[in-house]
Order: C-alpha cells, then structure tokens, then sequence
C-alpha cells in the first residue's frame, strides 16, 4: 500500500512538472508569433520586448533567440544582435542549413560593426555548413577584397610615413652640417638660394594634410560601397 502512494505522488509530481513546462512553452511560442506579427508591420522595438519576454519562459527557444537577433539588427543595435546569433550558431541540436543562416547572418551583423575579419570567418562558417549558399559566397569574396584593399592602403601609408620620416632626418643632418655664426644662427653662403619652385614647410604639411584628405575620403566611399552591396539576412 505505501509503495502504490509513493507511486502515486512520483507520478503526479512528474505530471505537474511536465504541465509547468508545458505552459511555459506554449507562453513562449505565443509571444514568439506576436514578435513576428509586429516584426511584419517592421514594428521592431516592440517585436524585441516580445522576444524578449518569450526568452523568460524558454531562455533555451532557438527561434526566440535567432529571431531576436534578427529585431536587434532591424533597430542597429549589432553588438547585441552578433551576441545574440554567437550563442547559437554553433547549436549542435539544429540542422546544418539552419547553423549556415546563423553564421551567415552573423556576419552581417560583424560586417555593419566593421569587424570585417570576424565577418569573413562568419561567411566562411555558412559556406561549409550549405556549400551552395551563393549570397555567403559572395559576401565572403566582397569581404575578403575590403580586407585586402585596407591592408594595401594602410601598407602604402606606412611607406609614405617612412619615407617622410627619412627626408625629415636628412634635412636635420643637412641643417646640423651648415656653419653657424656666433649667435647660432644658421649663416647663409654666398649666392645660395631656395631653388625656383621649392615648397615651404608648411606648403610641403598643407600637401600631406592634403593627400591624407583624399585617402580618408576613398575610405569612406569604400565603406558606403560595402553598406550597399553587402547581401541581405536569411529569412530576416
């Protein structure tokens, strides 16, 4: 008799258990259709509370989180989204197509943070998971030339660098070779002149100052060029 109530009260416990989680899911994937209702009519902040609000009951919901990320990214708010999609995109639980949206997606979310690196090991993620996934391929490629692009220009401006700071030494050698005079001054030879056509000084700084301009501005085009090329989200 003991042992069929002990029975009993394991069993009920169980059952109330199971009904715990049970409606906690069924509040979790009810507020995940609302956020997806608002994310429709693009009523994103309120499709993030939503989400939000689903995670509560099921913190584990692949779906909550995943299209969370995806309301995080539509308000700007990359950091949170790309923290977001870095918790799941290695879920062994999931298919491979579903890991290769969230690697992809993810480096959507790096790219608009400009961690450009980080977005092309996120692409190249998505492309091992579905081989086929030609916008993966393509944003990887479009990554991976920015990168080499930038590594060229920031090569390029170190030699210049270099060079300025070789021809600034010379003129300091050539200055510390001229004789000077009792007050220190530096004595002018006879019948030397600044040869015709010679920039000052501060010329020569207006034309780095100049050229730094222009390169700063090719930068800026290159960024708005990737903002618009880059290819959209999966299923966002």
């Amino acid at each position: 008799m003991r042992g069929t109530i002990k029975y009993f009260v394991v069993a009920l416990l169980l059952l109330l258990v199971c009904d715990e989680v049970s409606a906690q899911q069924m509040k979790e994937r009810g507020l995940v259709r609302k956020g997806n209702r608002q994310f429709k009519r693009e009523q994103f902040e309120k499709s993030v509370d939503s989400y939000q609000r689903a995670l509560q009951h099921d913190s584990t919901s692949f779906e909550a989180k995943y299209d969370l990320a995806s309301a995080l990214y539509r308000t700007e708010r990359y950091e949170k989204a790309e923290k977001t999609l870095l918790g799941i995109v290695n879920d062994t639980t999931r298919t491979e197509l579903e890991r290769g949206e969230v690697a992809y997606n993810l480096g959507n979310t790096q790219f608009a943070q400009q961690k450009y690196k980080e977005a092309l090991s996120s692409y190249r993620q998505a492309m091992r998971c579905n081989p086929n996934d030609e916008d993966a391929k393509f944003n990887y490629a479009f990554t991976k030339r920015l990168i080499q692009q930038q590594e060229q220009q920031q090569q390029q401006q170190n030699q210049d660098q270099n060079q300025d700071n070789k021809e600034q030494n010379q003129d300091k050698q050539d200055q510390q070779q001229q004789p000077q005079n009792q007050d220190g001054k530096e004595e002018q030879q006879q019948g030397e002149q600044r040869p015709e056509g010679a920039m000052t000084p501060e010329q020569q700084e207006a034309l780095l100052q100049a050229i730094q301009a222009e390169e700063d501005k090719t930068q800026d085009k290159l960024k708005e060029k990737a903002g618009v090329l880059i290819r959209g989200s999966k299923n966002w």
